[in-house]
């Protein structure tokens, strides 16, 4: 019998049992696959290479969990956590964002209107921040803890000044794209800006809410810096087993190998899960960190829900739009007139906003883009380990490639690889010749390989009407579900997706508060 059971050894999941277990808690964390880390982590692909499956960078993972987790002591090591953005053009006139700086053929009209941009969606991004260290307010206040939390939200806005709250109020709400044209001329950096707006959603940077979601990936604070980006040796899987090392450091029990099959009832109060074996392990509380869908229409099943609340959950967008690409290269790679210093920095394929534009046209009609946007690391330069010696690992997010495709991902697998490695050989030329291994994780992949719900990185769009006290549906926003004993804690829930361990670090502050938080 334990106190609670975990469903999922994600980082959000692991964060969780951390937290639970330094209250004194006893519990169990169940893993289907055989490492934990869910999407991510470190693993092999082809002969000799290594590589993050899911996400390949760190930008969100909030420094209060480092601190009270000590994940340093666990092994926590983000290695270079300022990398330059690298906007590439083909044709080698590059442009630099290192922080609010600027180099390239930039006028120094935009690079003022940049260091004011960033300066400014710094403030927005840190009052988010302060949203996401706790679970949103209620849609219905009832007590002085509920009224207390809006007054919060208001006094927030009320600190960024007259000017800085009417811009926020304006803004927040609609699309990257005018905002962009507002501030800059120069096609490059407002490519990458808005590259950041839209990644990992069905967005383009003229869809509402794009706004949102760039506040949202800058609103993590590396190096005490919003922004920006670390790249951990050894992989995203390092970050992983820091917070799993933490987590049985702090008396939690992890089992991997373990999946799921359903959740055990006393009446209707989850009171345990049974195993896909048929072993049943009974716990005064169930977390699961497995994606709204999957937890409430498979594990939980709809008919131990109202109607209104199953429809609300199967009506939730979790179609993912973004697909990983991993290429084994012979030697380092060569961009076009790129300095070679900079080869190891965050690279971005977005060369203006309306690429990104034309290439979302396709996805929205359920077509990959021919010419998609990527976000393009080569982890190898600064970590020697993950590649033979000599050779490379390039690793780039692609955006657009809908989980919906029309006429299905078996037919269209092999040749959007070819397209996405003869788009790489435009901005580095005789790079499709040096590819040894490759690997490419469509939406289908993803959801087969970490049992992700329409293979969504964020277990959901991360939308005005799926954010905050509506993520994932009402009546499950602040991580308490309509089941008693049964709690949300992955990045279906607030503050949503991204390596960020928050969700699980305020679901286990609502555990403990008996789901009164």
């Amino acid at each position: 019998m334990y106190d609670a059971i975990i469903i999922g050894a994600g980082h959000n999941g692991l964060v969780c049992a951390a937290y639970l277990a330094k209250a004194g808690r006893k519990v169990l964390v169940l893993e289907a696959n055989d490492r934990v880390g869910g999407a991510a982590i470190t693993r092999s692909f082809g002969t000799g290479f290594k590589v993050s499956a899911g996400a390949h960078l760190i930008n969100l993972l909030d420094p209060v969990v480092i601190d009270e987790l000590k994940l340093e002591s666990h092994g926590l090591d983000l290695g270079q956590k300022t990398l330059k953005t690298v906007s590439l053009s083909h044709k080698g006139q590059h442009l630099v964002i290192d922080g609010d700086q600027l180099t390239g053929q930039v006028s120094d009209e935009d690079r003022s209107a940049f260091a004011d941009y960033k300066a400014q969606m710094t403030r927005f991004s840190r009052l988010l921040n302060k949203l996401h260290l706790r679970p949103p307010p209620r849609l219905k206040p009832g007590r002085l803890s509920d009224y207390l939390d809006l007054l919060r939200v208001g006094a927030g806005l009320r600190r960024l000044g007259q000017r800085d709250m009417r811009d926020f109020l304006r803004i927040a709400g609609i699309n990257i794209y005018d905002v962009l044209e507002e501030h800059f001329d120069n096609e490059l950096l407002k490519g990458a800006l808005a590259f950041d707006a839209v990644l990992g959603n069905h967005l383009g940077p003229r869809s509402n809410g794009s706004v949102l979601n760039a506040l949202h990936r800058s609103s993590g604070r590396i190096n005490d810096d919003n922004g920006t980006f670390a790249s951990p040796p050894g992989g995203v899987g390092a970050v992983s087993e820091a917070l799993a090392k933490a987590a049985v450091a702090l008396g939690a029990k992890i089992r991997t190998g373990a999946p799921v099959e359903q959740l055990m009832f006393n009446g209707d109060t989850a009171c345990g899960v049974r195993l896909q074996s048929g072993e049943q392990i009974e716990a005064e509380t169930v977390v699961s960190n497995a994606d709204p869908k999957r937890t409430f229409l498979d594990l939980v099943g709809a008919r131990h829900l109202e109607a209104e609340f199953a429809q609300s959950i199967h009506r939730t967008r979790c179609s993912g739009n973004v697909a990983k690409l991993h290429l084994g290269l012979k030697s380092l790679p060569r961009f076009t007139e790129l300095d070679p210093t900079l080869a190891g920095e965050r690279l971005l394929i977005a060369p203006s906003a309306d690429y990104l534009d034309l290439a979302f046209n396709q996805a929205k009609y359920g077509h990959c883009s021919d010419h998609p946007a990527m976000e393009i690391t080569i982890p190898s330069v600064a970590d020697p380990s993950l590649a033979d010696e000599g050779h490379h690992v390039l690793s780039a997010i692609v955006q657009y490639a809908p989980y919906r495709l029309k006429g299905g991902w078996e037919h269209a697998h092999e040749p959007f690889k070819k397209t996405l490695i003869d788009q790489l050989d435009q901005y580095a030329p005789g790079l499709s010749l040096q590819v040894i291994s490759s690997e490419l994780l469509t939406p289908a992949d993803i959801e087969a390989e970490f049992g992700i719900t329409g293979g969504h990185w964020h277990h959901g769009e991360m939308t005005l009407d799926q954010a905050f006290m509506l993520r994932p549906a009402p009546g499950a926003g602040r991580y308490a579900t309509p089941i008693d004993g049964l709690y949300l804690c992955g990045a279906g829930s607030h503050p949503g997706g991204g390596v960020m361990g928050l969700a699980g670090r305020n679901a286990a502050q609502t555990v403990l508060s008996g789901g009164k938080t």
